[in-house]
């Protein structure tokens, strides 16, 4: 059945202007997205199969450009769409972070980190450089592939923060395994970090450990 011939107050369009975007599944938020279905299947039909396919929102936005338009009725022109919406997605947590003190944005930190790392298939050594009032001046991704004390590198951190002129840091990475809790391995490798930014008077705020769902943070944690 087609969705224009749902009763009026369960289509995602009506509901969403009725109630709010919040109100919405993640399947309803994705038809929109899609605004169309194909035959014998609709709108939230395909958003239901590519949640299936990919597990949830998080991955489908890290999907490759092949996977995605490997599902029935995706193709590139789509693939492109939800890639902008991502990205606007990212400039406006980020921009929200600059205006102010990161530590008091706690929501957006999260939020940011979760849309850039939380689908990733790899993982991903991420610094965030804050200015002396905490507001963001850059984000760089320093390091790739299987994280430790040998492969993350804390001259060249140093290095990005002095060139930043950053006052402090907030440190993040990712658990492909989807596991936020962080290793004994990410403990040693922050107190690095931070006795070696300490030395040049960079502060660490903190250290997110970002799973699909889940943004671990070492300061709750009270291992900072």
């Amino acid at each position: 059945m087609a969705i224009t011939d749902w009763p009026e107050f369960e289509r995602p369009r009506e509901k969403l202007l009725q109630k709010g975007a919040a109100s919405l599944s993640d399947a309803e938020l994705l038809a929109i997205f899609l605004r169309t279905g194909v035959t014998g299947q609709s709108a939230v039909d395909l958003a239901r199969g590519l949640l299936t396919r990919f597990g949830n929102l998080t991955k489908l936005f890290s999907a490759s450009e092949k996977d995605f338009c490997g599902m029935h009725g995706m193709g590139q022109a789509k693939f492109v769409q939800l890639q902008a919406v991502l990205e606007m997605s990212q400039r406006a947590l980020k921009e929200e972070m600059q205006r102010g003190d990161a530590l008091n944005s706690p929501g957006a930190v999260r939020d940011y980190l979760q849309l850039l790392l939380g689908g990733r298939q790899q993982e991903v050594f991420l610094v965030l450089f804050l200015d002396t009032q905490h507001r963001v001046i850059a984000s760089e991704e320093l390091f790739h592939g299987t994280l430790g004390q040998t492969s993350v590198y804390p001259r060249e951190v140093v290095k990005r923060a002095l060139a930043h002129n950053a006052a402090a840091v907030i440190l993040a990475h990712n658990h492909p395994s989807g596991v936020a809790e962080p290793s004994q391995s990410d403990q040693h490798l922050t107190a690095a970090l931070k006795q070696a930014l300490g030395l040049v008077d960079v502060r660490v705020l903190d250290h997110f450990v970002v799973a699909a769902g889940q943004v671990l943070s070492f300061a709750e944690k009270g291992l900072i």
